[in-house]
Parts: structure tokens; C-alpha cells; sequence
């Protein structure tokens, strides 16, 4: 009989782990030598105003941006490698559907592409009509695309992302233009896959009220990481009551230090 302990199985990776990562873009640095995490299981808020590199930075994550140095890997492995295709669900800020078919249609498409082969035909209309009812577009699922409102085609592209039940799940603003209801139902959402299934969300946003409903927070300003940490965490640091008020204190704060460099030259 053996009475040995059983042997403690080793922690996972980060699902991002980025060191020096940095992106130039002609005789633009976009990102400048990020260093972060991003813990698995959780929500990750990626917030910052527009064009301070969110997207840039998602686009490194998941695989398609050029020019990338440093070091970025994704869920153990490095960014872009062949093996994530189908552990990372990507959604971008315009809905990736086609106008002409169905909602269901373009699910069956993109299940047939993720999962191919007769053999697999069950399991994919089963991933289809859950990620349908995920998004809560089952009334609509006979719609053609074309016919959904801005923000049901929305939904067709997160129900997209959702069919390969992904590690990682990456967002790049998925509530620009919805109503709060929607917002609320959406937030939801990604809280029972975060809990529920054990997913990570990386969401992205410019709404800093948005950042109150994450696990995790990475405040962006021009390209570098202005924080890393807990929404309470910033609070405390800042000695303020919101998010918001707390990654204002750190843009003048940030702004303050870079005056006394300019001044010292």
C-alpha cells in the first residue's frame, strides 16, 4: 500500500504573462515595454481612454499584430501559437457575422470550421444552440444577421466566440453602444463564465464605471501600464472612492512625474 502524500500538481501559468512587450507602429511606439499578468479564471478590466493601445494590445494577446518584441505568452504558450486557435474566443469591436445568413447559420458556419467532420455534427448543434441562449438570442436565431440591431449583431459575435468553450475569452469593447439592460445581462454573462465555467475575460473599455463589475484592472495611458491591481486595491492606493476618481489621480500623477523629468533635463 502506498502511503506516500500525493504529489501537489504544479500552478498553471498566467493566462497572459507579458515582460518588456512593446509594439512600434512606423515612428510610433504604440505599447512601451508592458509588464503584467492576467490570472486565469477571473475578469481582467483593460481600461483606458481611446487610442491609449487597448486594442493594440489585444490584437498582440490573441495573436495578429505585427511587430510585437518582448516577451507575451498566452496560457503557457506564446502569443499566436497554432495550438491556442482553439482555446481563445475573440471578439472585436465591429460584430465579425454575415449579413445574409441567419444568427443560426453563422454559428453553424464558424462551429463547422472550429469542430469539423460528420462525426462532430451533435456536438456542434448542442455548442450552437447553448451559445444562442448564452447571448439570449434564441428568438432570434432565424433572423438573418443583416435584419439584427447594432447590438443583437454584437451578440452574434460573442455567441461566436463562446462555441468553442475557450480558456480565454478577449473582448475589445463588447458594450459600446448597448443599453444598460443589455449591459447588466451581458456583465451577467461573463461573471458565470468566469465562475461558473472557469473562463478568463480579458474586456476592454473606455467606461470606467465598467470597471467596478472586474476581478482585475489594467489602467492604460499612452501606451505603458499606468496600474496593475484589484478595484479596491486602487481605491486604497489613491485614496479615493471610485475607479474612475482613482485612474485620474494616477493620470496626474503620471502627468506630475513626467513635468519633473522634462524639467530636469
Amino acid at each position: 500500500m502506498n502511503n506516500l502524500p500525493d504529489t501537489p500538481s504544479p500552478p498553471l501559468a498566467p493566462a497572459v504573462d507579458a515582460d518588456a512587450l512593446t509594439v512600434v507602429r512606423g515612428p510610433r511606439t504604440v505599447l512601451r515595454h508592458l509588464r503584467f499578468t492576467v490570472p486565469r479564471g477571473r475578469i481582467t478590466g483593460l481600461l483606458g481612454p481611446s487610442g491609449c493601445g487597448k486594442s493594440t494590445l489585444i490584437r498582440s494577446i490573441v495573436g495578429t499584430q505585427a511587430k510585437v518584441t518582448g516577451t507575451l505568452n498566452v496560457l503557457g504558450r506564446p502569443a499566436g501559437h497554432p495550438t491556442l486557435r482553439s482555446r481563445i474566443g475573440y471578439v472585436t469591436q465591429a460584430p465579425s457575422v454575415y449579413d445574409d445568413l441567419t444568427v443560426r447559420q453563422n454559428l453553424d458556419y464558424f462551429a463547422a470550421i472550429l469542430d469539423p467532420g460528420r462525426a462532430a455534427a451533435e456536438r456542434r448543434h448542442q455548442h450552437v444552440t447553448r451559445a444562442i441562449a448564452d447571448v439570449d438570442l434564441t428568438r432570434h436565431a432565424d433572423t438573418l444577421a443583416g435584419n439584427l440591431s447594432g447590438g443583437q449583431r454584437g451578440r452574434v459575435s460573442l455567441a461566436v466566440a463562446l462555441l468553442g468553450t475557450p480558456d480565454l475569452l478577449v473582448l475589445d469593447e463588447p458594450t459600446v453602444g448597448l443599453d444598460p439592460v443589455l449591459r447588466r445581462d451581458l456583465w451577467n454573462l461573463f461573471h458565470d463564465l468566469a465562475a461558473g465555467r472557469g473562463a478568463t475575460l480579458l474586456v476592454s473599455s473606455h467606461v470606467m464605471d465598467e470597471a467596478e463589475r472586474c476581478d482585475q484592472l489594467l489602467l492604460m495611458r499612452e501606451g505603458e501600464i499606468l496600474a496593475d491591481g484589484t478595484p479596491d486595491a486602487l481605491r486604497t492606493r489613491t485614496g479615493t472612492d471610485t475607479v474612475e476618481a482613482a485612474f485620474l489621480t494616477l493620470v496626474d500623477q503620471a502627468a506630475g512625474a513626467d513635468r519633473t523629468k522634462e524639467s530636469t533635463r
